[in-house]
């Protein structure tokens, strides 16, 4: 059966064949939210909105960004969006320039397949303000307007945390990642255990609705303005 047929080019979906080595076409489904009109209506006027209010801050934080740490001004990563499709995600620069190379010098607080270190030396001054009002996410309104994201999803992960996934995982890239999502609004930067995040992830999409979409923009919003759960 050709599941192309099934999501119209209205989402901005590819379904295109997926890495072999890990059988991905073979372990996920479609989640209902993917081919959802009216969660993908959100995700683009979400998304012109947000794109409008960065554009109003651009120029500040581009400045005190190029200030603080000279070099590029945005900061992008492949990621894994759904079914395993990998994707450029956006955000402003909160590291060093050679934030990459570093890496191994910085030791892991965290469990399993994720990379988190509370006190990161990485980190600007500037970009911990970012960090710390999650301004530095808002570029990724332009995934979600292109479709590689949603405004509500499971956490976007790496193609290095899913070569090492368990079927358990998988279940994670049946619906597009999120600028936010249930690890968003219940610790983010607190949560140190990889498979904490994939149970609040799991447990999102069997709760999903879009009235429960709108309930965790709103706790996000909240969150935001309170300035928790960010590093």
């Amino acid at each position: 059966m050709n599941t192309t047929s099934k999501v119209p080019f209205f989402y901005s979906v590819t379904l295109a064949p997926l890495s072999t080595e890990s059988n991905y076409r073979s372990a996920l489904d479609i989640h209902p939210s993917v081919y959802s009109p009216a969660k993908r209506c959100i995700d683009i006027l979400g998304a012109i909105v947000g794109l409008f209010l960065t554009a109003l801050i651009f120029i500040p934080i581009a400045v005190v960004v190029y200030i603080d740490s000279p070099g590029s001004i945005f900061f992008s990563q492949t990621r894994c969006g759904f079914r395993g499709q990998p994707f450029r995600m956006w955000k402003f620069r909160s590291m060093v320039v050679n934030a990459d190379q570093l890496k191994c010098t910085i030791k892991n607080q965290a469990n399993g397949h994720i990379f988190k270190n509370e006190n990161d030396p990485r980190i600007t001054r500037v970009g911990r303000f970012l960090r710390r009002t999650s301004l530095d996410e808002l570029p990724q309104f332009w995934n979600v307007l292109m479709g590689d994201m949603s405004l509500v999803g499971t956490r976007p992960p790496t193609p290095d945390e899913v070569k090492h996934y368990k079927p358990r995982h998988l279940k994670r890239l049946e619906v597009k990642p999120g600028m936010t999502g249930e690890w968003q609004v219940n610790g983010r930067s607190s949560i140190t255990n990889f498979e904490k995040i994939v149970s609040l992830d799991l447990r999102y999409m069997r709760r999903w609705s879009i009235a429960y979409d709108l309930k965790l923009i709103l706790r996000t919003i909240q969150i935001v303005l309170k300035k928790k759960g960010a590093c």
